[in-house]
């Protein structure tokens, strides 16, 4: 390992993170969140509460003449949300008619194939010969689960779901309407959860298995890991408290405010997923899940060329054991001709001696048969 040296007079490289961070802020900063859950939980609205600002409508059954979806569509949304002059490309990914069938069967195919097409389409982009300087990001990077708040623990179907994306993705569970639980629903229902969690052992995100994480991080995730899944409550309706607007839900008795840890744990989840961890959730969807799907494609890929060789070698030497068996064998019949001819000739010249035996010459210079009459 090399000597770590000070310098004893300034150099200046030490601005190199003033340089980086004004060519970051200069290109921006991409994130994309998936909200995945059965209709009516609040995912919409807890995205535009996350980010303080109306980025999308619910896309929820609302006519009662209107079909039920038979699969969950997905639909993204895009916006470029500034902050402080920071820009973020936000895209949102919304999977409505997930859960709403009376067969649910295989309904969250759409969403693995989904985060799995993504990596896909990263990959072909990386892998041409004449790819962007930057190439545009969709890989889902957080994926927040909503459970229905029944305080009876998982579904089946949540079990499934979680295993699922829990191997694609950086998932974070969230406990949706909260506020129809009491306080000490709420604390019960998230440790019977924390221990089915444990028992399925469901690799939620944070992963401590990141090799960039440090004591303080790993610290960090340990704390965050205790509050899984956040209690949260979502609204975009601004309500007066104390003479001051903030956003929350009114009930006969009370209001809600979302923004106080003592209603909910919905400044706890902004505060992990947006203040201290967005760039995390960036690096982990590269470095762990990305990498996970593209070490497995390519050599899948190494796999099929590998076939592909020695099957067109084996084919070539099948063609060339075929060419060197007929050629033996036009040479066999060369040499049955060969021999066969010669018996012949001879044959025909043996008759010939004995025809020419058995006549004399005439006068006339005819052939005639010879007589021994008088």
């Amino acid at each position: 390992m090399a000597n770590v040296i000070q310098p004893s007079n300034h150099v200046g490289f030490d601005s190199i993170t003033h340089q980086i961070e004004r060519r970051l802020l200069k290109r921006g900063f991409q994130f994309n969140i998936m909200v995945v859950g059965q209709s009516g939980l609040g995912k919409t609205t807890l995205v535009n509460t996350l980010f303080a600002s109306h980025l999308a409508d619910s896309c929820g059954r609302i006519d009662p003449s209107e079909d039920f979806s038979r699969t969950p569509d997905i639909k993204v949304v895009s916006h470029v949300v500034e902050e402080s002059g920071v820009r973020l490309r936000l895209n949102i990914i919304d999977t409505p008619g997930y859960g709403d069938q009376v067969n649910n069967e295989k309904c969250w195919d759409p969403i693995v194939k989904y985060i799995k097409d993504q990596h896909s389409q990263y990959l072909r982009k990386e892998l041409t010969a004449q790819r962007d300087r930057y190439l545009p990001d969709t890989r889902v990077h957080c994926v927040l689960y909503f459970i229905q708040p029944t305080g009876h623990g998982l579904k089946p179907i949540d079990i499934v779901v979680l295993k699922k994306l829990t191997e694609t993705a950086n998932v974070v569970p969230v406990i949706a309407k909260s506020d129809s639980l009491t306080l000490v629903e709420r604390e019960r229902f998230k440790r019977q959860l924390q221990e089915e969690f444990a028992y399925h052992k469901l690799r939620l995100y944070p992963n401590d298995s990141y090799e960039e994480y440090d004591e303080d991080d790993r610290r960090l995730n340990q704390q965050i890991k205790q509050m899984l899944p956040f209690a949260i409550v979502g609204s975009e309706k601004l309500v007066t408290v104390n003479g001051k607007e903030v956003r929350g839900r009114v009930h006969r008795w009370g209001v809600i405010n979302v923004e106080d840890e003592k209603h909910c744990e919905f400044p706890h989840l902004r505060n992990f997923l947006i203040s201290t961890r967005l760039q995390d959730l960036i690096e982990t969807t590269a470095h762990i899940h990305y990498e996970s799907f593209r070490a497995k494609q390519l050599l899948a890929l190494k796999g099929n060329s590998a076939a592909a060789t020695s099957s067109q070698a084996q084919h070539s030497s099948n063609q060339a054991g075929s060419t060197t068996q007929q050629q033996q064998q036009q040479q066999q019949q060369q040499q049955q001709q060969q021999h066969g001819v010669q018996p012949q000739q001879q044959a025909a010249a043996a008759a010939m001696v004995g025809a020419s035996s058995s006549v004399t010459p005439s006068r006339s210079g005819s052939t005639q048969p010879y007589s021994n009459g008088k």
